[in-house]
């Protein structure tokens, strides 16, 4: 029998945060946090809604996470996040120590990866799951801009 719980179960999850920040004319990246197969975490960018540059789905996510932890490390925890984390993201993800980063679609111009930031050296990275449809939501949304 197939696991339910899949990174691409997740990611569907992400997806949905997504698709409401496409929804509120929010750039369309959605994240989730997740412990032992729980979600502890939802969120998008808020970045329109709050007038505020760190409001980034990510950034949400790790807040919120911490308070339903209850402390600022996020060890055993996993991001699911749309869209590849930026630096100022990464920084943050950085110090919450967080167990693993899933992500899917890359952000060839912003993304961590690109701009060389680090993450914590225990930090798991698995990337591209799901690129097709994050990246679709992306390009949705841009074109509907223009």
């Amino acid at each position: 029998m197939e696991p339910i719980f899949t990174d691409e179960y997740f990611m569907k999850k992400a997806l949905v945060e997504a698709e409401n920040a496409f929804e509120k004319g929010e750039i369309p990246v959605g994240a989730i946090i997740v412990v032992d197969n729980r979600v502890i975490a939802r969120s998008h960018n808020l970045t329109e809604m709050l007038h505020d540059v760190t409001a980034h789905a990510e950034m949400q996510a790790i807040t919120a996470a911490a308070n339903f932890i209850g402390g600022k490390y996020l060890k055993g925890c996993t991001l699911y996040v749309t869209l590849e984390p930026c630096q100022m993201c990464a920084g943050a993800l950085y110090w919450s120590q967080i167990s693993k980063i899933v992500f899917g679609a890359r952000d060839e111009q912003r993304g961590f990866m690109t701009l060389g930031t680090q993450l914590h050296p225990k930090t798991e990275v698995v990337s591209g799951v799901m690129a097709d449809q994050c990246a679709q939501l992306m390009k949705d949304f841009f074109k509907k801009r223009r």
